[in-house]
């Protein structure tokens, strides 16, 4: 952090090459890496093991159905898709193709496609086998809500309660530390955007500041009522907003457009899915830095995300079995993300495509607000948006600093309100010095290295759970 704030343009020159350099050797590693994922999770999912309780026999969900969805979904992605729903959409069909000539109508297909790809089933089944590990060997077989707890039966306690179980932790805390920080300065930058629309509020530094103490402010307050009072009652508010949102969207916009490309994209992403899978352009080199920039970049950054978004999924879903568990994780998520795309992105669409707008001209944290100021009830709809964006922004945040507290009081679950105070503040001020000084990127940069080794650990947890289930020790 300290790098990043004096030296930020070292800090992202340096980190870049390195990003460059993974991308390029280990991108194909990525991509089993995630397959693997979506293969382990249909597996466990349909298998004996499926029963399985997340808990004892006689224990039941802490929370209802649609309060765990909102939760997992808040803490996964929430304000992620906010972000990068339209702007991504635009900048597939208009900008950069995957495939075919930006401005095509090969081009504009596959735009909604590979948002799909990229937000899909890839992302959440590596947060399901990440959580459902965690939650498996913390209320089934009572251990220590940490990363290091669940590799015991392949290395030892030796092994995982010294220095290297304290490496793997504490590599979890700083790549849930990083990404979260960097997430808070995307989130800051999309609440001005809304400000300045609606209000002309000024763009600098000094109004994200005041937004980000603001939300600061709220987030520990959250964290302070608790999983069962602020998490869960924001999580559940804001999912109801954001499909609310959804809805008047879609009949403001072009609406039977949507539909149509809804299913068309459902088809595609179906029809090309292995081919996406596995598709790392080794001979049309020209599109080669579009799979890392993008598809590369989005499987890095899942994979750095998973201790903290699988240790909170985990916590949420004590009681449910193996099966609704994943059956939950994989598929509501990936419905509900196709949706998002579909309804906002076939709108930018449609303004640039009829050239009504040129979205593609915008900064990525304008284009949402670019794009409503061609349809009714535009200040409305920045309003509400921006109301979604902040309750997301402070679901993100607290759910954040509950995992830290974890991580950091040997997988305590229920951390106290001083640490995870003490964790809002300190990812607070990491996300106004980087916007201060520029150097989200190197931040970022190091988000995706840091998921190289973490990869591993993950391989690792996969083997560890399967070694405990095929030694019977549970049935």
């Amino acid at each position: 952090m300290l790098w990043g704030a004096f030296f930020p343009d070292h800090l992202n020159t340096l980190t870049e090459s390195v990003t460059d350099f993974i991308s390029d050797q280990f991108g194909w590693f990525y991509i089993f890496v995630l397959a693997a994922m979506i293969v382990c999770s249909l597996f466990l999912m349909f298998s004996q093991f499926g029963k399985i309780k997340l808990g004892k026999e006689d224990d039941e969900p802490d929370f209802s159905l649609p309060a765990w969805f909102a939760m997992l979904f808040s803490a996964g992605m929430g304000i992620g898709l906010m972000f990068f729903t339209t702007a991504e959409t635009i900048s597939h069909a208009f900008i950069s193709s995957p495939n075919a000539e930006p401005g095509s109508e090969q081009a504009i297909l596959e735009s909604l496609q590979y948002d799909a790809f990229h937000w899909g089933f890839h992302g959440w089944a590596l947060y399901s086998i990440v959580g459902l590990i965690l939650a498996f060997f913390k209320f089934r077989l009572d251990s220590p809500g940490l990363i290091s707890a669940t590799l015991v039966p392949l290395f030892g306690k030796k092994l995982m309660h010294g220095t290297l179980g304290q490496v793997i932790d504490t590599l979890a805390i700083f790549a849930t530390v990083v990404g979260v920080a960097s997430t808070l300065g995307f989130g800051s930058a999309q609440i001005n955007s809304g400000l300045t629309f609606l209000f002309n509020a000024p763009t600098s530094f000094w109004f994200q500041l005041i937004i980000l103490a603001i939300a600061t402010g709220l987030f520990i307050l959250s964290a302070w009522s608790g999983l069962g009072r602020g998490i869960k009652y924001l999580s559940t508010i804001n999912m109801w907003t954001a499909a609310i949102l959804v809805f008047v969207v879609f009949l403001v916009g072009p609406s039977i457009y949507i539909l149509k490309m809804f299913t068309t994209t459902i088809g595609n992403y179906i029809s090309h899915f292995i081919e996406m899978s596995f598709d790392l352009k080794p001979v049309r080199t020209d599109k080669q830095q579009w799979i890392h920039d993008w598809t590369i970049f989005y499987w890095a950054w899942w994979i750095s995300w998973a201790p903290f978004v699988g240790m909170f999924i985990a916590r949420v879903s004590k009681g449910r079995t193996i099966k609704q568990f994943l059956a939950g994780v994989l598929l509501a998520p990936t419905l509900v993300t196709i949706i998002f795309f579909s309804v906002f992105g076939t709108s930018a669409l449609n303004l640039e495509q009829h050239g009504m707008a040129k979205l593609s001209e915008l900064a990525t944290e304008t284009v949402t607000f670019g794009m409503y100021e061609h349809y009714p009830l535009s200040s409305i709809l920045s309003f509400v948006t921006i109301f979604v964006i902040a309750i997301f922004f402070i679901t993100s945040a607290d759910s954040a600093t509950f995992v830290l507290g974890m991580f950091s009081t040997g997988g305590e679950l229920n951390p106290a309100n001083t640490i995870k105070i003490v964790w809002g503040l300190m990812l607070s001020a990491m996300a106004a010095i980087v916007l201060y000084s520029g150097g989200i990127d190197g931040f970022e940069n190091m988000l995706i290295i840091a998921a190289l080794p973490f990869s591993l650990i993950i391989i690792f947890m996969v083997l560890s759970l399967f070694k405990v289930l095929k030694n019977k020790r549970v049935t």
